[in-house]
């Protein structure tokens, strides 16, 4: 099968039933972890072409909300104590739990040590799975990262959260509306054309129900403190516009990672590696060529 670009596709899905593609027929391999809404194909416009055709073999997977007291497969390795009985059911597919959810891809894909890149919600997992088994990473891109919550998404956790306990949910018109000032950058909403485009796609997500609107997230906790145990290397893209994940709160969690760099892009607000694909692609493949090569003969991890 051929997917973005005319790369080679293949689908499967892991033993505790995540759904995976990879793309092209290189051997380096790199994971992109998308955010809340967990749909891998989210890559596939953008990204996925840029890579393969620089040789690498992506992988993308598909992540989502588990019934609420599920615990993935492979959860125990996310983190001592998590709990996943929330009463909305948060936590099933929060931070610990799609960092389980990663390291079970990687364990049944046997990948080598390989570069994650997550966005969001993925880069909060993968940040948790810095902390837990660093060994299977060689790099990590965080966008639209955090190591702590602030005023804005502490009010938006408990209205989405208020709003999901009391089976609510707004038109999809208005939903769509809300999502596009929220992820995207005045420059893009300043474009009719470019608006209009983005409102469609919400509105057709908000329809079918692939809206991450109805997902409140567990509180985050204060996370900078640890991130200095990260041993790996780490290049944090920050979006200046980005309302939901401020670039500011970025910056931090570069700082508080050994050697991690941090760098930002103008004209973007938290779907920035979308609304500027170009720069963005950019910034990750010079990021992935600073790594140290992985040797697909080598000694996977245990």
């Amino acid at each position: 099968m051929r997917g973005p670009g005319g790369a080679a596709r293949t689908t499967g899905r892991t033993p505790g039933g995540t759904a995976y593609t990879l793309h092209g027929t290189g051997d380096r391999p790199v994971v992109l972890v998308a955010g809340a809404g967990g749909a891998g194909r989210i890559w596939e416009h953008h990204q996925v072409p840029a890579l393969t055709a620089a040789g690498r073999l992506v992988v993308t997977f598909d992540h989502g909300p588990e019934p609420a007291g599920a615990k993935p497969a492979g959860s125990q390795t996310a983190g001592a104590g998590a709990d996943t009985s929330r009463a909305d059911g948060s936590e099933a597919y929060g931070p610990l739990a799609l960092a389980a959810r990663t390291v079970e891809l990687l364990t049944a894909l046997d990948l080598p040590p390989c570069p994650l890149v997550g966005h969001s919600l993925g880069a909060l997992a993968v940040q948790e799975l810095l902390l837990t088994d660093a060994h299977r990473v060689s790099g990590a891109l965080l966008a639209a990262t955090r190591g702590r919550s602030d005023v804005l998404a502490e009010a938006l956790t408990r209205a989405e959260t208020a709003a999901a306990r009391a089976g609510t949910r707004p038109p999809p018109e208005y939903e769509a509306f809300v999502r596009l000032v929220l992820n995207l950058s005045p420059r893009t909403l300043a474009d009719e054309g470019a608006a209009a485009e983005w409102l469609d796609l919400f509105e057709l997500a908000a329809l079918t129900g692939e809206s991450a609107a109805d997902r409140p997230l567990p509180p985050l906790g204060h996370r900078p403190a640890d991130f200095g145990r990260i041993p790996v290397p780490v290049l944090v893209v920050g979006f200046a516009d980005d309302v939901l994940a401020p670039a500011p709160l970025g910056r931090e969690v570069a700082s508080a990672i050994p050697g991690a760099r941090y760098t930002e892009l103008a004209d973007a607000g938290h779907l920035g590696f979308l609304e500027r694909p170009g720069a963005f692609n950019t910034v990750l493949l010079d990021f992935l060529a600073t790594l140290a090569p992985t040797d697909p003969g080598a000694p996977h991890v245990p």
